[in-house]
């Protein structure tokens, strides 16, 4: 793809992003720099998985002068053990399980169904929390750029670009500041680009490459998403 965006420039940023960021908004400066190099469709549109994908999504849309819109995903996890994944569900009613932990770990089929239908009821409650009544952006024929703070696992993105490829858009690039190695090129079969700023290794965790890694909340994702970084959010 070629080198301009919805009315943004930047460069590759080439090599690794130095560490730690100072904060989401930095890592989302960094990483909008190497996407602006992906970009040249005018109809680019930004989504951030909330809540640290936005601020992250904020910078990227605008300094490529594209539209931001939030992309919500849940994580399911075992019951009683819920740090452990089961799988995951976007916004679009995707669901991306983690066969092998539903095989070793997972409920009956009821109770996986149930689990299933509670996180999709969340994502719709959520995306009306977030919009506050707006319409979500139309992704169909368009670039769809699905930006998130931080990859470890990838299970979160790689639903998120599972979700994205049912509305049938254009181009699909999964980006993010810093991820682990595996996660960053696990995505490279799902997504058309992955932009992945720096790929520490060991890569212990999210938050150790941030040093404000503060909660975000729901009213600062309100706020992200009616301050708009380019004169217009929808349209």
């Amino acid at each position: 793809m070629g080198s301009s965006g919805c009315g943004g420039s930047g460069g590759t940023g080439g090599g690794q992003a130095p560490l730690p960021f100072a904060d989401r908004p930095a890592g989302g400066r960094e990483l909008a720099a190497r996407i602006a190099a992906l970009v040249e469709d005018h109809r680019v549109v930004v989504l951030g998985l909330p809540r640290g994908g936005v601020p992250v999504a904020y910078e990227v849309a605008n300094a490529l002068g594209c539209p931001l819109d939030v992309f919500v995903v849940r994580k399911l996890g075992v019951p009683g053990h819920e740090e452990l994944a089961l799988g995951a569900v976007a916004s679009g009613g995707a669901v991306a399980m983690n066969e092998g932990v539903v095989r070793r770990y997972g409920p009956g089929r009821e109770v996986l169904d149930s689990i299933v239908a509670r996180g999709l009821a969340e994502i719709r409650a959520a995306e009306a929390r977030y919009r506050e009544g707006r319409e979500p952006l139309p992704v169909a024929g368009r670039t769809v750029v699905l930006v998130d703070d931080g990859l470890a696992t990838g299970a979160t993105m790689r639903a998120a670009v599972a979700a994205v490829r049912s509305l049938d858009p254009r181009w699909v690039v999964a980006a993010a500041p810093v991820g682990s190695a595996q996660a960053c090129d696990d995505l490279r079969s799902l997504a058309d680009d992955v932009v992945c700023a720096a790929t520490p290794d060991p890569f212990i965790a999210v938050g150790a490459w941030y040093r404000d890694f503060e909660p975000v909340s729901d009213a600062e994702v309100r706020r992200f998403l009616s301050g708009p970084p380019s004169g217009q959010i929808y349209q």
